[in-house]
């Protein structure tokens, strides 16, 4: 089987990579580390080793501010109770993003019975990527709740639609060949995508809101770290209150706060002159927008989300490190 490997996750894995790799790097002399060297590590290094000796440069560098940080705020990651304690360093395969765990790296203390997570994002934001089809249930996928009836009959005969052209045309059709495939394909599931987290929410709003939220961002306690070209932001996802533990006497340098889940939707809209996007708001200062397109040129049966976090609570920590990268002449 031939795996197809974009720029897009050449550049995402090699900052996974260097981020463990410094973590390694700076924690190998303060306490016992053993890096996991399973088929995601392997995948990361293979992909780090693609990148030119600048871009090399530059994801270390901004691996090594972040990881800086973290020690800071995360005292349990230089500290052991004993020799036996070690700290392992894991990457994750992408197949956790399926259930809703977003975390990249982990570093695990069994005998502490500790870990903390990083979600690592190169030059973007977006909290999650998820598809619509005939065949997926986002109601049971992400909500715990499936949908109903009315539900798949309203998407089913367009996708079937959409299958039909593929099939057709030996996989040859082009979106772009589509007529007016806004307003036929993308407006009508997104109507019914609407209508039905309406039901959902209406059932239950305190579930299906936290459950949303706590998918799409992620269901795990973890860092997000942000890589652009000259800054690195840390946000402090804090929702179950694993993150930022003391350790015995040693506290962490900076505090940060737990944080609230919505308990209920507020509104489930279009965007303003857009047949692409939905925007969906909390309570507890939360927003996140939906754009669907294709992810592909060609046609096929099934649509991709964007998801975008428009706002958070104040209480979620986020600090922006300035870095200056010095880089030798020719």
């Amino acid at each position: 089987m031939v795996i197809r490997i974009s720029k897009q996750m050449i550049t995402g894995k090699s900052f996974e990579y260097a981020l463990l790799i410094q973590f390694e790097e700076k924690l190998r002399n303060k306490t016992n580390v053993k890096v996991i060297a399973n088929s995601a590590f392997i995948i990361a290094k293979d992909c780090f080793e693609k990148v030119t000796k600048i871009e090399k440069s530059e994801y270390l560098i901004s691996a090594s501010f972040a990881v800086n940080f973290l020690m800071d705020i995360e005292p349990r990651l230089s500290n052991d109770i004993g020799k036996e304690d070690i700290l392992q360093l894991e990457i994750l395969s992408d197949d956790h993003g399926k259930n809703g765990d977003v975390r990249d790296v982990l570093a695990i203390r069994l005998l502490q019975k500790w870990e903390i997570g990083v979600s690592a994002k190169n030059n973007h934001k977006a909290v999650k990527h998820s598809r619509l089809s005939a065949d997926i249930d986002f109601g049971d996928k992400w909500l715990n709740r499936k949908v109903s009836k009315e539900y798949f009959d309203s998407v089913t005969p367009i996708f079937k639609n959409l299958k039909e052209i593929r099939q057709k045309s030996n996989a040859t059709a082009k979106w772009s060949e589509l007529e007016d495939h806004h307003s036929s394909v993308y407006v009508p599931i997104l109507q019914a995508f609407v209508t039905e987290l309406k039901r959902l929410h209406e059932e239950n709003p305190k579930e299906i809101s936290r459950n949303l939220v706590a998918y799409l961002t992620g269901n795990q306690d973890f860092y997000k770290v942000i890589k652009s070209k000259n800054t690195v932001e840390i946000h402090a996802y804090n929702i179950n209150g694993t993150l930022n533990l003391s350790f015995k006497d040693i506290e962490p340098k900076y505090k940060t706060p737990q944080v609230l889940l919505p308990t209920e939707i507020t509104d489930i809209s279009f965007k303003e002159n857009s047949q692409t996007t939905v925007i969906v708001k909390f309570n507890n200062d939360w927003a996140l927008s939906f754009r669907i397109h294709n992810a592909s040129s060609r046609v096929e049966p099934s649509l991709k989300f964007d998801v975008n976090l428009l706002k958070s609570p104040k209480s979620l920590y986020k600090n922006t490190l300035n870095i200056v990268h010095r880089q030798k002449e020719s």
